[in-house]
């Protein structure tokens, strides 16, 4: 259990790292899809394997529903990433992440927010 903990720690730092990497360069002020793009390539690159609008089904009492719910991206198949280009974080977005989560079974998310003048304040770490 230490290491998976540890794991997770470890790829949530290079996607913190990653996200800064694409803040510096872009700054503040541009629409979700290119950060979520420029994430993504970023990561990449980095060696990691990034699923972008990987598609969250829901089961609802043994029914299985295409819901139309989309993860921004799945980090190796256990990070969880939900980007936001919005003037503040809302309740509403660590409520949406979570839900997130219980739907995939993950257990380790991050919501970033690109759309802050320094990108520490706009990153909420979620576990279950």
């Amino acid at each position: 259990m230490d290491t998976e903990v540890c794991l997770h720690k470890d790829l949530t730092a290079a996607v913190i790292d990653a996200a800064l990497t694409v803040h510096k360069n872009l700054g503040p002020g541009l629409l979700e899809s290119v950060y979520e793009k420029c994430l993504a390539f970023e990561l990449t690159e980095r060696g990691y394997r990034v699923d972008a609008q990987k598609e969250i089904p829901l089961t609802y009492r043994g029914l299985r529903f295409e819901s139309g719910f989309r993860a921004d991206l799945i980090i190796n198949g256990k990070v969880l990433v939900e980007l936001k280009a919005v003037e503040v974080l809302l309740p509403i977005h660590q409520a949406q992440v979570i839900t997130y989560l219980k739907l995939t079974r993950l257990t380790t998310a991050l919501l970033i927010n690109f759309n802050v003048s320094l990108l520490k304040q706009g990153i909420k770490r979620i576990s279950l």
